[in-house]
């Protein structure tokens, strides 16, 4: 497996492009390479990387379930635990947008033509309501999806 691939892989919102390279996403998903991606992690060791989480809502983050993150310094990144979980376990992390060209809803022929490996499960592909997205401060956070 390849971390500057990307793959199309459902996840437990929706179908999603998954790589360790963002450059490559961006393409993909045809939006400019300076927006950020969220970085999917499949363990809470490898929060580490992303950044300080506030001591406050650590156990918020510890049990959440199809929520992302946004710390302090910027960095978003999102604790999979669904059935894709073992898929970015093998990586350790991976940036994830969802299987979609730039602010479109899903389309699975775009989705098909734009990746480079597909992940298919037995329930193939579809869309879900999106997951939540919450900014976290030092002391307070905020709702932003």
């Amino acid at each position: 497996m390849r971390p500057d691939l990307v793959y199309l892989v459902q996840t437990d919102t929706t179908a999603g492009f998954l790589s360790q390279s963002k450059v490559r996403l961006a393409k993909a998903k045809g939006r400019p390479g300076n927006l950020p991606f969220l970085k999917a992690v499949a363990r809470l060791s490898a929060l580490h990387e992303c950044g300080r989480t506030p001591s406050k809502f650590k156990n918020i983050v510890r049990r959440s379930r199809k929520r992302s993150f946004i710390l302090p310094n910027g960095t978003s990144f999102r604790l999979v635990s669904g059935k894709h979980r073992n898929f970015i376990e093998k990586f350790g992390w991976c940036y994830t947008t969802s299987a979609n060209r730039h602010g479109e809803p899903f389309d699975e022929k775009y989705a098909l033509d734009h990746c480079d490996v597909v992940v298919e499960s037995r329930d193939g592909f579809h869309s879900a309501r999106a997951s939540e997205i919450w900014r976290l401060g030092r002391e307070k956070r905020l709702k932003v999806r």
